[in-house]
């Protein structure tokens, strides 16, 4: 909650839309999504940044996604999905 305290909804999406790379538009508007309980979308969101990206990049998006997880829950029914592919695009 504290990463999205301030943010505006409408011109964080539209900074994410505007720069699909972007490691700081991305996982703000994931972690929206996330408030919102649009947790696939937040997933899914950070979930196609690690593609060509480099380790630094990888290693953000990872820690991200964890921090995610947590919030969802491990018993959370889309967690281990994207577990799985978190993992397959990591490794």
């Amino acid at each position: 909650m504290r990463r999205t305290q301030g943010a505006d909804l409408a011109a964080a999406r539209q900074a994410a839309a505007d720069a699909p790379g972007d490691l700081d538009a991305q996982p703000l508007v994931a972690d929206l999504d996330m408030l919102g309980g649009h947790v696939e979308d937040a997933f899914t969101r950070l979930l196609d940044q690690p593609r060509g990206a480099d380790q630094e990049t990888k290693d953000a998006v990872r820690t991200r996604l964890l921090e995610l997880f947590e919030v969802a829950g491990a018993d959370d029914p889309r967690v281990a999905p994207a577990r799985k592919r978190l993992a397959n695009l990591l490794y």
